[in-house]
């Protein structure tokens, strides 16, 4: 007697370490039955189950290890704190696009305008979308990048930075660097020009701030998201009330 189709196909299942096939493979078997689904349509429909579990449970690990300090979404953005905030432009933002051209955006602004919160979420979406990302406020990324640099392996450290394709820096300015550390800052931002992208948040404006004197010259006081490789062109949002 030949060996049962579903018996085989959920030992192979198992073998592929593909549980969602194991879990959806006889449910849809019937589905499929009843609707009279090609065989195509049936090996798409439990392949999709697959896929869609492996993409958020790699989703949930890379939101996990990128280090945020809390969880923030978009969602739960307050705009009505912020009625002159482009809301199409943050949109815009969280399809993770600016990723795929390495591109950066600069969150400027006062304490308390939202500025992290808008990162995290940004960044949370980019990981969504299959991107790894870490967060590490700005003293922290110069205090690792000093550590790899007293150790001889600098350009090592940056190299591997460089194949995370979104960083966060957060509160750039909040304490002035030192020379030294100001110098390591600026090795991370041009190691990934063109290679990787950037989310920077500051309560300095343009025009006081030595990292985006060259990128936007315009002064904001409150939030402003500036998109473009620093040191390059940028489009500006409105800035916010």
């Amino acid at each position: 007697m030949a060996e049962d189709p579903m018996k085989a196909v959920l030992h192979y299942a198992q073998a592929l370490k593909a549980p969602r096939i194991r879990e959806s493979a006889a449910r849809l078997a019937a589905q499929a039955r009843d609707a009279s689904w090609t065989h195509e349509e049936y090996l798409a429909a439990v392949l999709s189950r697959e896929v869609a579990a492996r993409e958020a449970s790699g989703a949930t690990t890379r939101i996990r290890s990128a280090g945020f300090p809390t969880r923030k979404s978009l969602e739960d953005f307050n705009f009505d704190h912020q009625p002159e905030l482009n809301r199409d432009m943050i949109a815009h933002l969280g399809t993770s696009a600016f990723l795929a051209k390495s591109r950066n955006v600069v969150l400027l602004g006062p304490p308390g305008t939202g500025k992290t919160h808008l990162a995290i979420g940004l960044a949370i979406k980019a990981a969504q979308a299959g991107h790894r990302i870490a967060f590490v406020t700005a003293v922290d990324w110069v205090a690792r990048l000093k550590a790899a640099h007293n150790a001889g392996r600098l350009p090592a450290e940056l190299a591997k930075l460089r194949r995370i394709g979104l960083l966060v820096v957060d509160e750039v300015g909040y304490i002035p660097f030192e020379q030294d550390a100001a110098n390591l800052f600026f090795q991370l931002v041009s190691s990934r020009y063109e290679h990787a992208s950037l989310i920077l948040t500051s309560n300095l404006p343009f025009a006081k701030a030595h990292l985006f004197a060259r990128t936007c010259v315009r002064p904001c006081r409150n939030i402003t998201c500036c998109v473009g490789p620093v040191g390059g062109r940028c489009g500006v949002l409105p800035r916010a009330g």
